[in-house]
């Protein structure tokens, strides 16, 4: 009698979604090339307004990625040379390259070892030793809800109210998420969102969004994406980008839209099975009260490299992908060492989001996944902490 092979475990399952929606996204894409505006056609403002609608922002603004929907919000407030970003070391690399292509500083800011996101003590110290150096003016924080579980929102506007600086959620992994009754892009002054493949949301290219519920930075937000332009194509009234988004892009999230409920229920589901299967053996990511966490990784924290190595080769040999995010803190890449030398005089360590690079690893996490599978997961992790 033939057993049948188990089903394989991807980190991120893109083909079970797309089998649901196939038909819809063909039919969407047909009549993108019927009407042919394949850039910022009726799908971007189709788009625009579900999302807006969806996570109770006032404005929703299509963009070409992530990495853009960050530059257009900075460009919006003229951040530039002698202004200091903060934002979190432990994070992708994307949230520290736009302040220095603006040409301001990032200042790297230490991380929670228990949340993975930006610590409010140590935000605060940074900021009071930028202003005593007296070199830079702090213009804005960037907090990152990494992996999907928001930041210290209310603390972190505490801090942006009383020193006149401008909040920027960086929610790229985390659409979907909420805090204390508010879904994140209602947060900060702009919410970022990322429409990469393997994010909660995800096209099949580059696509980004930026939120807001205040009118004037949307209208800026939308002549930033277009060259800066005015009233018309070819009045130019600002230095802007070419930042827009796709019309099948655009369209292809649309159709993703319908099921984006459902896979919030379904990454829930599979985050409590690991809590429930992992918490006894490994440090699970929790969440903290108030709050839903969007699940766009799942990551658990192992005592060291040597632990975490084990773990990752005896996943490997039950055919289980995982992944590293991230093996390097910002502050440690070559790209980003003499601008966080230069921030501070004296530049204080950033000890947890160093020692979490050692330590995190990220397991399968998609709607997608059935129970066996997650079983599978676990015991191939419990396998590996026993050598």
């Amino acid at each position: 009698m033939n057993v049948a092979a188990p089903r394989p475990i991807s980190l991120f399952d893109m083909k079970a979604q797309q089998a649901l929606i196939r038909a819809d996204i063909d039919a969407r894409i047909a009549a993108i090339l019927d009407h042919g505006r394949f850039i910022q056609g009726p799908e971007v403002d189709e788009l625009e307004a579900t999302l807006a609608t969806w996570s109770g922002a006032a404005y929703c603004v299509g963009v070409s990625s992530g990495t853009d929907a960050l530059q257009i919000a900075m460009m919006a407030e003229k951040i530039g040379p002698g202004d200091a970003v903060f934002l979190p070391a432990f994070t992708y690399t994307a949230t520290a390259e736009v302040p220095l292509v603006l040409g301001a500083t990032p200042v790297f800011v230490d991380v929670e070892p228990g949340s993975y996101n930006i610590d409010i003590a140590d935000l605060k110290r940074r900021i009071a030793l930028v202003e005593a150096e007296g070199k830079l003016k702090p213009r804005a924080i960037v907090a990152v809800d990494l992996y999907g579980r928001p930041a210290d929102w209310p603390a972190i506007l505490e801090i942006c109210k009383e020193k006149g600086m401008f909040a920027l959620d960086d929610a790229a992994q985390a659409f979907g998420g909420e805090l204390n009754g508010k879904k994140l892009g209602c947060w900060g002054d702009a919410t970022a969102l990322s429409f990469y493949p393997t994010k909660t949301l995800g096209c099949y290219g580059d696509g980004g969004a930026i939120l807001t519920n205040d009118p004037e930075r949307a209208d800026l937000y939308r002549s930033l994406r277009t060259h800066g332009e005015g009233k018309t194509r070819y009045e130019v009234q600002r230095t802007g980008m070419n930042g827009r988004l796709d019309s099948i892009q655009a369209a292809i999230l649309i159709s993703k839209m319908s099921l984006f409920d459902q896979e919030m229920k379904d990454r829930a589901r599979v985050a409590a099975a690991y809590e429930a299967g992992l918490k006894d053996v490994v440090k699970t990511p929790g969440v903290q009260a108030g709050a839903v966490s969007a699940w766009g990784l799942y990551t658990i924290t192992l005592p060291d490299t040597q632990t975490r190595t084990a773990v990752q080769e005896a996943l490997k040999a039950d055919g289980i992908p995982s992944a590293i995010y991230y093996p390097k803190p910002l502050h440690h890449q070559p790209a980003y060492a003499a601008a966080h030398a230069s921030a501070l005089g004296q530049v204080p360590p950033l000890p947890v989001a160093e020692k979490l690079c050692e330590q995190v690893l990220s397991l399968p996490m998609h709607p997608y996944l059935d129970q066996g599978q997650i079983e599978r997961v676990i015991a191939a992790v419990k396998a590996g902490l026993k050598g």
